[in-house]
């Protein structure tokens, strides 16, 4: 007998037939070339992979990857995704969404997919505005921020999407940016490898609406002073020549100056660490001005999935565990009748 023929995808397996429109410049071209360069990377032929995405522009995903996909209703793409999670464990489920269309009308149905740990990986598209519906502020938009809908400015305060999926208890939380390739693919590929909830906020800029709203992360003068690349096992360094460091600080944690702190004063970042704490400490390392920013897993621990502990309840209702009472047909029934005259 023959050896089976590895499965050899190339980028261009994962690109359909669909023209790409977006708005010249937006940062969803980038986060979409990167993930199909990354898709071949999971192993699996394109009929096991499905895209669920919302509404809004990086909602239009799903026409632009040659996979299963779903165009599917405003904010409850992670409902959808749950019941393709739960009766498809040979599928890799993917939910695209944006900070619009996950925090706002979304915003229920995000935090209880996460809480159940359902396995499946959202990526979140944050442009800190609403795009397609042409430059309303959205829930992750600034204070005073100015706006068609805030013309005085935004009187709210905004969402920190990293601390609002660490609050619901998700189970992987990460960020990346969508002009940086490399560390973008190495997020996605540490949520593919997670068995759970993967929650990646993606920074990507809206040319249009909200031009140059990650610029300080990105901009060679100044990117090096706010962004905070976590890894695994290694003391939190960074600045030109590790200037900054990280530190405990009474309850939670804050910047230092490298040369003023002892080594041992250094945090070592372990996104293993079970109480969710030490990584919505790091998540609130960043203000509205991004002047430190982590990006990299902040968090990754494992615990059951929803989907698994309910395939296992369906299975063991239908076997009956030799307890009559849960026989599937009496759980079906109940104890409780009515007759309706």
């Amino acid at each position: 007998m023959s050896e089976p023929v590895a499965l050899t995808l190339k980028p261009k397996d994962f690109k359909s037939d669909q023209e790409v429109r977006w708005c010249p410049g937006c940062g969803d071209y980038a986060v979409l070339a990167a993930v199909q360069s990354f898709l071949p990377s999971l192993g699996l032929e394109r009929e096991k992979i499905a895209f669920v995405s919302g509404i809004g522009c990086s909602s239009r995903f799903p026409y632009y990857l040659n996979t299963y996909g779903m165009h599917s209703i405003h904010g409850r793409a992670p409902a959808i995704a749950t019941g393709l999670a739960t009766t498809r464990p040979d599928l890799s489920v993917w939910v695209v969404t944006g900070d619009g269309d996950a925090l706002s009308i979304g915003g229920n149905h995000l935090i209880h997919a996460l809480r159940r740990n359902v396995n499946f990986k959202i990526l979140l598209f944050n442009n800190r505005i609403y795009g397609l519906t042409k430059g309303q502020y959205s829930p992750t938009s600034e204070v005073g921020k100015v706006t068609k809908s805030t013309p005085m400015g935004s009187a709210d305060a905004p969402f920190n999407p990293l601390s609002l999926a660490l609050g619901a208890e998700a189970s992987f939380v990460a960020r990346t940016l969508d002009s940086d390739r490399k560390h973008l693919q190495e997020v996605l590929r540490a949520a593919a490898e997670h068995e759970g909830s993967a929650f990646v906020e993606i920074y990507q800029n809206c040319p249009i609406f909200n031009d140059d709203a990650f610029e300080v992360l990105k901009n060679p003068d100044t990117r090096d002073e706010s962004l905070i690349r976590l890894e695994h096992g290694k003391p939190i360094v960074f600045g030109p020549e590790g200037k900054h460091c990280v530190v405990r600080a009474g309850w939670g944690i804050e910047v230092a100056e490298t040369a003023k702190v002892s080594e041992s004063d250094i945090v070592v970042h372990d996104q293993t660490v079970t109480d969710p704490a030490y990584a919505f400490a790091l998540s609130r390392l960043s203000g509205t001005n991004l002047d430190h920013t982590p990006i990299g897993v902040l968090r990754s621990v494992q615990r059951d999935t929803y989907d698994s502990v309910v395939r296992h309840q369906v299975a063991a209702a239908k076997e009956g565990v030799g307890e009559p009472e849960r026989e599937l047909e009496k759980l079906l029934q109940g104890p409780d009748t009515w007759t309706i005259l």
